[in-house]
């Protein structure tokens, strides 16, 4: 799935729907402000098959935080549903003399139930003017028969002031539905930006 900048910014609800058409429904909207985590336990329910997650100029308090992810399958009680998953990332350093592209081993699990990354490990800025923007993807979650598999892309400014584009895929593996996602720092507070759930029909 693409996603095609109309030049103001691809993450504004507006745009995003009007991009896709009647196939994008936007469900709801959150705002960080000094927030241990964002927590979606409505709005992810049969009525859609695949749900996508938009983060826009997400800001972390504490220098080097990584932001995270973890699935529920009772209402956000706990998140902890274990997760098999392989994530590999681009990079390029402002002064133009370092780039790479790799596996990124610190940032997969292998069925556990721990947060999952989706920044990179390498960990983003807290620099007043670096954030983390992209989008994530979660396909089926109400579904009783199978694992629930899910996708992300972000791009985000680390702590030595490259840009780096983090790719990650894998699966719930449970065939409960997943009803309640949580995102979060693996320390500190997420300090800005928004969160957007849609359903895509």
């Amino acid at each position: 799935m693409g996603l095609i900048s109309n030049g103001s910014t691809v993450f504004d609800n507006g745009s995003m729907s009007s991009g896709f058409g009647s196939s994008l429904r936007f469900i709801s909207k959150q705002t960080a402000s000094a927030s241990a985590n964002i927590s979606f336990t409505s709005g992810i329910d049969s009525s859609y098959k695949e749900y996508l997650f938009t983060f826009n100029n997400i800001h972390p308090q504490t220098d080097g935080a990584i932001f995270q992810f973890n699935l529920s399958t009772d209402g956000g009680s706990n998140y902890n549903v274990t997760k098999t998953s392989t994530m590999f990332s681009a990079y390029h350093n402002e002064s133009g003399d370092q780039t790479d592209l790799s596996y990124r081993t610190p940032g997969d699990l292998a069925q556990s139930t721990a947060f999952q990354n989706i920044a990179s490990p390498d960990s983003i800025s807290s620099d007043n003017d670096h954030s983390l923007s992209g989008t994530f993807t979660i396909f089926n979650p109400s579904s009783t028969t199978f694992v629930k598999h899910f996708m992300s892309n972000c791009s985000h400014n680390n702590v030595s002031d490259f840009e780096i584009n983090v790719f990650l895929a894998g699966y719930g593996n449970t065939t409960s539905a997943v009803d309640g996602i949580r995102f979060q720092m693996n320390s500190g507070n997420i300090d800005a930006g928004d969160i957007c759930l849609y359903g895509i029909a």
